[in-house]
């Protein structure tokens, strides 16, 4: 079971990637059916499927590199989910042999992973909804943390227990997962709606911005036929990515602050490298964050962006469990 779940996760990261690419190259409608392509299991490839294809999607006209885009996350999407099936199957059989084996946690991987396949079926068929869309990220990033949670109660760290002073600590640092998560949540917001290039100046946008701020309307979804592209004003995505930039400020104070008062009051060896592993990846995203605007979003960065903020989230989680155990 812990060889499964240790390839679930490798694959659901995999998964994160290839979401964000598939966003990225504007794939998300490469195929604008569900949950095959044009009619098809896979991209149709010769003149004649071709032809019919765009026969019965006279509006989706086929481009075979977005269509594959879309197929392939699909396909790795699919296999995760198969992999999930066997991980609650292995513990509900394990569970009568080894009633230390968790069943709750691979239950509920189950039925987030449906979930999911039901969010990525109304991504496609309502055209890229944001709120569907941000929530289809989100729910990405719940799979992997459960993931990696049900790896890290497999695996039964040892750790010392009853120190007080990690006690205190265990509080702020589930507070810094929260606004972790919520900055996640605002990154999905501004993927969703095309708004990463929204702002090109640092620290904060170019001219008058201050006066054009419209808070109502960036977290609120227009009616539109299609929501690839966007369907928001400048204004909108304009104050959707300032919203996104103070609470990188806000995650970097937050986390760093938990960063200084673990490594100042953490002794457990443990701990001390879970608080390593949560300093390079804030480091490291800070810094493709950075990037993204000063280079104007390039793919290769902007990929690098989602994984790390997905390794962040992880750090981060296994910080708070070794806590909790260690409390």
């Amino acid at each position: 079971m812990r060889t499964l779940v240790n390839l679930s996760l490798i694959l659901a990261l995999i998964v994160i990637v290839l979401g964000a690419y598939t966003r990225l190259t504007d794939a998300g409608l490469g195929c604008p059916d569900w949950p095959g392509c044009y009619g098809h299991l896979s991209v149709p490839m010769d003149a004649e499927k071709a032809a019919a294809a765009q026969a019965l999607f006279p509006d989706a006209p086929l481009e075979h590199e977005k269509a594959w885009n879309e197929m392939v996350h699909r396909y790795a999407a699919g296999t995760l989910g198969l992999f999930i099936l066997f991980i609650a199957i292995s513990a509900v059989v394990r569970v009568r042999r080894h009633a230390e084996t968790p069943v709750k946690l691979p239950i509920l991987l189950l039925f987030l992973v449906i979930f999911q396949a039901a969010l990525g079926m109304w991504t496609v068929t309502l055209n890229l909804q944001p709120l569907v869309v941000m929530g289809h990220l989100l729910g990405g990033f719940t799979t992997l943390s459960l993931l990696y949670l049900l790896r890290l109660r497999l695996k039964r760290i040892h750790l010392p227990m009853g120190d007080p002073k990690v006690r205190s600590l265990s509080s702020f640092a589930l507070f810094a997962l929260l606004v972790v998560i919520g900055q996640i949540a605002l990154g999905g917001w501004v993927a969703a709606n095309y708004a990463a290039l929204a702002c090109t100046d640092l620290p904060i946008c170019e001219g008058d911005w201050q006066s054009q701020l419209d808070i109502a309307g960036a977290f609120s979804v227009p009616e539109a036929v299609t929501y690839q592209y966007g369907a928001h004003d400048y204004a909108e995505r304009m104050t959707m990515h300032v919203a996104h930039r103070i609470g990188a400020i806000l995650t970097l104070i937050v986390v760093g602050i938990l960063l200084l008062r673990g490594y100042r009051m953490a002794q457990s060896a443990v701990i001390r490298t879970s608080l390593t592993w949560v300093s390079l990846t804030l480091v490291l995203q800070i810094a493709l964050g950075l990037s993204n605007i000063v280079f104007m979003l390039p793919l290769s960065v902007a990929v690098a962006h989602n994984l790390v903020g997905a390794l962040l989230l992880l750090s981060l989680v296994g910080l708070n469990y070794k806590l909790v155990r260690h409390a």
